[in-house]
């Protein structure tokens, strides 16, 4: 599991649990301090599930078994940023606290877990790009809207388009010189996995940023940006927030920006045009 958070991978897998590993999952996150010393049966007590059942929910996640998950709690139990806070509208003040704690975990678990390597082969891809493709679905365009916008700022032109059939016209006619940013929460879309096999045929690179490093997506990708995620259940659906997506696509922004500050002339420049159209 290298030095990922056990938190960090319990959430991102929520989505696609059963509906006993997400017994489990629950107990877990509602007081990893208290599972760390529970036994086995214990844990399957309190989550009223087999003791079967821990040891499938450990496998899952690629756990060698109850030990491991305990030892993985056990690194991170103290860590408060690794908690979801639950936000009770009865307490505004307290509500307006949790959600605090909970954005500032999505961010620095989300910025933890990028190593530079992997950052500087994603911005000397983004850099050398003929035309950057950035495609999602749903929930998680208005990402997709943002990092348009914010990479054209700095001079790199970027593309998408909500509408999926739009997008992979897009990318029937883009080709080796270009790159493809995919951003999915769950990675397991089957419209983007076909975007990116298209995007392969085309000889193109493909960036995911997706909750799982396992995930199909990022799997297919060519590089991979893993965020981290303190989703909540919302009418039996996961609820995903935004916040975690876009400071990956934010710092890496910020980081070419970094890398070349001419770039802030193209933004000015940029900032010079639109404000002739504001009051």
């Amino acid at each position: 599991m290298d030095n990922d958070n056990i938190i960090d991978i319990i959430y991102g897998n929520l989505g696609t649990m059963t509906a006993t590993d997400r017994k489990v999952a629950k107990t877990v996150l509602a007081d990893p301090k208290a599972a760390v010393n529970y036994t086995i049966s214990e844990l399957a007590k309190v989550a009223q599930v087999s003791e079967a059942s821990i040891s499938r929910f450990c496998k899952n996640l690629t756990l060698t078994g109850f030990h491991q998950l305990k030892i993985q709690l056990a690194k991170v139990a103290d860590d408060e940023s690794a908690y979801y806070d639950e936000i009770n509208i009865d307490n505004v003040q307290q509500a307006l606290t949790n959600i605090k704690n909970n954005k500032i975990a999505e961010i620095s678990n989300t910025l933890a877990g990028f190593t530079t390597p992997i950052l500087k082969k994603i911005m000397s891809l983004i850099d050398c790009a003929r035309i950057l493709q950035i495609a999602a679905e749903g929930n998680t365009y208005p990402v997709v809207a943002d990092a348009v916008y914010r990479f054209n700022q700095i001079g790199i032109m970027a593309i998408g388009d909500e509408s999926w059939s739009t997008s992979i016209g897009q990318t029937l006619n883009l080709n080796a010189d270009d790159v493809l940013l995919v951003i999915s929460n769950s990675g397991e879309s089957k419209a983007l996995l076909k975007q990116i096999e298209v995007a392969h045929q085309r000889g193109m690179q493909v960036i995911s940023i997706t909750n799982r490093k396992d995930s199909p997506i990022a799997l297919k990708a060519d590089l991979h940006l893993r965020t981290s995620v303190r989703q909540h259940i919302l009418n039996s659906d996961y609820y995903f927030s935004r916040v975690a997506a876009m400071t990956a696509t934010e710092t890496v922004f910020l980081l070419l920006i970094a890398e070349d500050r001419q770039r802030l002339n193209a933004i000015q420049s940029h900032e010079n045009i639109i404000s002739t159209v504001k009051i």
